[in-house]
């Protein structure tokens, strides 16, 4: 018995949310570049390590953000007169 269900990779997110998950994409890259410009003032080796960890999760966020957002789809408003 397979008990794997697939996900519908096919849904859909309001204009609204994709612009907060859009918003927040830019931010977090935003962020990554930032991050790696303060890197090179560090000098404590673990601080330096623990930068790095960040600079790799904002981007990795960033990704699957971007990745989920190429898999939805954006519903469409509801029409403001009745037909």
């Amino acid at each position: 018995m397979n008990t794997f269900s697939p996900i519908c990779d096919s849904f859909e997110i309001s204009p609204r949310f994709r612009k907060s998950i859009e918003e927040r994409i830019a931010r977090l890259e935003r962020d990554a570049a930032s991050d790696e410009l303060n890197l090179a003032s560090l000098e404590h080796e673990d601080h330096i390590r623990r930068h790095h960890r960040l600079i790799i999760v904002q981007r990795s966020e960033a990704l699957r953000m971007r990745v989920f957002l190429e898999r939805s789809g954006t519903r469409l408003p509801r029409p403001l007169i009745a037909i």
